[in-house]
């Protein structure tokens, strides 16, 4: 039987938290950018949904782009992994936030594949 080692797992998913932290400085500084441009020019609700559809698709890029350079092999799949992580994480904040999913499903099908497809083209271009 083969044992494990569990300092290359420890090691593996280190790097992959440092990079969804990435994706989610990444995130604030995008959000923030948006509110401010909200602020100044009045932007209208679908200028806004815009801004955040990219905010998703270049913060999971970033993430997934810096998880691959970490990670060195199978760098499209650990982007995957790191968008996965990414939109777990926003909708359990959003959940625990709201006590609800307030999202349609379509919505929700949108978010995740514009999540994992921008983690893997950024794994893929890493």
């Amino acid at each position: 039987m083969k044992q494990l080692n569990w300092n290359v797992y420890t090691t593996s998913m280190v790097r992959v938290m440092k990079a969804l932290l990435a994706a989610y400085v990444v995130t604030g500084l995008l959000l923030l950018a948006i509110a401010g441009f909200l602020y100044r020019f009045q932007w209208d609700e679908g200028k806004v949904q815009i801004g955040i559809i990219l905010t998703y698709i270049l913060s999971c890029f970033i993430g997934g782009f810096l998880a691959g350079k970490m990670m060195k092999s199978r760098k499209f799949l650990w982007g995957v992994l790191l968008g996965l992580l990414y939109f777990l994480v926003m909708t359990l904040v959003s959940v625990a936030v709201n006590r609800e999913l307030q999202s349609s499903s379509s919505g929700m099908i949108t978010s995740f594949l514009l999540c994992m497809g921008g983690g893997m083209l950024g794994g893929m271009l890493s």
